[in-house]
């Protein structure tokens, strides 16, 4: 079996090297890279299977990798690593297309754990592209096309991200039904923790702003349960 390959971005070389160290010990390969331009660098020339992106370095923030990666890459799990934990921090990082976040300490168990779920969802995601062509589904005046990821209102084309494209896909239930938070965290992000709660939340507010070009359709928050498309 290959070895999961990670790219390590993390400028405090000590904390670097003991996380080497560690997940290598585990039969990970290991990708260390001190600073953003590094981590773009090898992201580009070694194809890892996920990456773990310290927020603060040195020429290229963790933030900015993370973009550089989501313009050609939707698919590559990205955990941010960091001190910093207040909820803008958090919300920036989930916009760029982070899949986690774990706050400094903590434990290279925890940081597996993390990497296994996501790799594991990553696969699940891979193989449901690889269904069938889905039917093109009416959402009021709204035609959502899932599986080009677009939303077409008169002669308006919005290219939804592929996140952006599941989520709404999940809410189109038959019969318009509510579909919980925690189904759709756990659909989508893998686990319903509250970083990922976080990120839900923006994602709801930018399908409002899509849909809006019909006033009729309304993506109602149920208080306790979740979420319900209406139209």
């Amino acid at each position: 079996m290959d070895k999961i390959k990670i790219l390590l971005a993390e400028d405090e070389t000590s904390l670097a090297h003991i996380i080497r160290e560690s997940l290598e010990e585990r039969n990970f390969s290991v990708i260390l890279c001190a600073n953003g331009e590094q981590a773009i660098e090898q992201y580009n020339k070694q194809k890892p299977d996920i990456l773990a992106l310290d927020v603060m370095m040195p020429k290229t923030d963790g933030f900015e990798v993370a973009k550089r990666v989501r313009e050609k890459d939707s698919t590559t799990p990205i955990i941010f690593i960091t001190a910093r934990s207040q909820v803008k921090d958090v919300v920036a990082g989930f916009e760029l297309g982070a899949n986690d976040y774990l706050k400094k300490p903590f434990s290279v168990e925890e940081l597996i754990v993390r990497i296994k779920s996501l790799l594991r969802h990553k696969q699940t995601t891979i193989a449901s592209t690889k269904k069938p062509e889905q039917q093109l589904v009416n959402i009021g005046t709204i035609v959502f096309n899932p599986t080009k990821n677009v939303i077409q209102h008169n002669e308006t084309v919005i290219h939804l991200t592929a996140r952006e494209s599941e989520l709404l896909h999940q809410l189109c239930q038959p019969n318009m039904e509510s579909v919980s938070r925690k189904t759709l965290l756990q659909k989508i992000w893998g686990n319903d923790n509250i970083f990922n709660a976080r990120s839900l939340d923006v994602f709801i507010t930018r399908l409002r702003r899509h849909l809006a070009a019909d006033p009729n359709i309304q993506l109602i928050n149920i208080r306790g349960i979740g979420y319900k498309l209406v139209w």
